[in-house]
């Protein structure tokens, strides 16, 4: 019979539903069956025992003043045993909590689908019983490290085993393997092998997730010149940061790049974006896949590996990643391209602050910029007359995308690299103001890329906002460092500032992530625009939650998702000079995303509305 442990039971770890098995039986009885009874030692003082595959499990006995004083038992093991043979599916309900559940030494003949509730387990054991078959949903407990299946009458095993990628011991000796399975459990490193031989023939049964939705936000007149166009920002992982370690939980063989390219230039080529920024770019991939394939479709490019490609030889230079470009010809054409190095600015500028050089100056990220002049195909109503103020045709757009260092731990570094980049974004304006005699202010700037920042770090209220204080704890040991003087514009010593006014296309509010892994689920990747030249008109919304849950995904890739990353998108407006708010302004229109003097050329209020877009 089960009951639940009462008063007596062990305190701290594990519980047990069997009513025969004393507190003398576990100190002297001796018996081997799998793991889950004591052996041969007796439990010492601190209630330690050891088990037969080495490992000691913690227990005790509450004493009876304990009992007297009301001090409760918490659990989190529990035992059955007995010559069990049937299990009620209904007996998981109440033990999500466990993380080690031992069933071995029964006669089990299968084991219900709705164990899988029990989340939190970290061991199962189920060796000898006689159990011929198992669960799929075995696949759905991503928590198991260790699942004992010893000494039972099983030939194969569910696909869905390969899902357990915390698995570290797969017990499976005394079963009838099929000689398949056996021949790859016997191997060196056999347990992962075969664990990955199933996760790779694992049929994914999973639907295509749905096209995202595109949410208008203004709705641009019609019968009105509008120079319109869309950016697309994508981080598309680089193959040779694709490991099966890294992504553990994907199949090697939608981890390959043979296989993700096409997933990758489909989605691209299903946006149809006017200008597409990527981040993660292999440079051997970029001369083979993304710039023929693009320059077929009518795109121009610029691309720069990362600065660590200087240092090497030919061959190594084609695996190193970097950030592309892309623009429709027919739209604009290239009028500069700057490369930024993080390294470099950092040795230009700061070799005499230890912290820049010891922090920053090791990562070689780097930002990308393309000053890009618009031409006429930009206007959806070119029949349409205008005046010459109106018309934006000539006029320069400056297009940036930036790929900041990754590590969490890094936070200063990012922050930093962020100042550098607004910092040298800026002595590139003062030559396109010049070149093209306009007010920097009065500039379009697109700052696209993978930031590795959420909306809640320094680098995002920096760019977000204009400033960021000195003393905010994402700067660590630059926050009285004075090197932070040559990147800031602000007159105010406690900040540091710039002057780009710029605002983010991401609502985090409705997009709740850039970037889904096992271990990480943010928004790290965005879109910011200067407002005051740029009408936002509409982005691409977001992910299908419902299909990752129903489908239990835990992270990306997937065979249906080629990146970690999903794209962003958006659509702008060109705000020609003559209908420009004046810098005075440009703070409030940073707020209320609307533009000054653009009720001439949008009919309606800001309003949001949808349109089937591709993935």
């Amino acid at each position: 019979m089960l009951k639940r442990p009462g008063p007596h039971d062990r305190d701290g770890q594990k519980g047990k539903l069997n009513g025969e098995v004393t507190r003398e039986d576990y100190k002297e009885r001796e018996v081997y069956v799998g793991v889950g009874l004591p052996v041969t030692k007796m439990e010492g003082s601190d209630g330690k025992k050891q088990l037969t595959n080495g490992m000691q499990r913690v227990h005790r006995i509450l004493t009876e003043e304990e009992l007297n004083q009301g001090k409760s038992t918490r659990w989190m093991e529990l035992e059955i045993h007995g010559r069990v043979r049937n299990l009620a599916p209904s007996m998981f309900n109440n033990y999500s909590h466990i993380t080690a559940l031992f069933m071995n030494g029964n006669q089990l003949t299968r084991i219900p689908p709705e164990i899988s509730s029990l989340s939190n387990l970290t061991l199962l054991d189920l060796s000898h019983n006689k159990l011929k078959s198992l669960p799929v949903e075995l696949g759905d407990m991503i928590s198991l490290c260790s699942l004992y299946l010893n000494n039972n009458q099983l030939r194969v095993l569910p696909f869905e085993l390969g899902k357990l990628f915390r698995l570290h011991t797969l017990g499976l000796g005394g079963n009838p393997l099929s000689p398949e399975i056996a021949k790859i459990y016997q191997e060196t490193n056999g347990q992962q092998k075969l664990l990955q031989f199933l996760l790779d023939h694992l049929a994914i049964n999973t639907v295509p997730p749905p096209d995202r939705s595109w949410m208008m936000i203004r709705h641009a007149d019609l019968d009105r010149p509008i120079a319109t166009f869309t950016v697309l920002c994508y981080n598309v992982l680089c193959d040779k940061y694709a490991t099966a370690q890294a992504y553990s939980y994907c199949p090697s063989w939608a981890l390959n790049w043979e296989y993700r390219k096409n997933s990758i230039m489909k989605e691209i080529r299903n946006y149809e974006a006017d200008i597409i920024t990527l981040q993660e770019v292999e440079t051997e991939q970029f001369k083979l896949l993304f710039n023929p394939e693009l320059k077929q479709l009518g795109y121009s490019s610029v691309f720069s590996p990362k600065s660590r490609a200087k240092t090497m030889n030919d061959e190594e230079k084609k695996y190193v990643d970097g950030c592309a470009i892309f623009w429709k010809a027919e739209k604009f054409e290239l009028e500069k391209e700057q490369l930024i190095e993080f390294t470099q600015v950092a040795i230009q500028k700061a070799k005499s602050s230890e912290h820049m050089l010891n922090r920053v100056m090791p990562r070689d990220n780097i930002a990308l910029c393309a000053v890009l002049r618009v031409k006429e195909s930009v206007y959806n109503n070119r029949r349409v007359s205008m005046t010459p103020g109106e018309s934006v045709v000539g006029c320069p757009l400056v297009v940036c995308t930036a790929h900041i260092h990754w590590d969490p731990e890094f936070c200063d570094v990012k922050l930093v690299q962020t100042l550098m980049l607004t910092s040298e974004l800026n002595r590139l304006l003062q030559e396109v103001s010049d070149r093209f005699r306009m007010q920097q202010s009065q500039i379009p700037v697109l700052i696209c890329g993978d930031l590795n920042s959420l909306p809640d770090s320094g680098v995002f209220e920096f760019l977000s906002k204009g400033h960021v204080a000195r003393q905010h704890p994402d700067f660590k040991q630059f926050k009285d460092d004075s090197i932070l003087d040559k990147f800031s514009v602000s007159n105010d010593p406690s900040q540091v500032g710039h002057t780009l006014r710029l605002d983010s296309s991401v609502d985090t509010s409705s997009v709740p992530f850039t970037n889904y892994t096992l271990d990480f689920k943010g928004v790290i990747d965005y879109i910011f625009s200067t407002p005051q030249s740029l009408a936002r008109l509409g982005v691409l919304g977001p992910f299908d939650m419902q299909w990752v849950q129903h489908n239990k995904i835990i992270g990306f890739p997937h065979p249906h998702v080629p990146s970690d990353h999903i794209p962003i998108m958006a659509q702008y407006a060109i705000i020609p000079t003559s209908h420009q708010q004046q810098h005075h302004n440009s703070k409030a229109a940073n707020n209320n995303h609307q533009p000054l003097g653009l009720n001439s050329l949008y009919s309606g209020p800001q309003s949001f509305g949808q349109l089937n877009f591709g993935r």
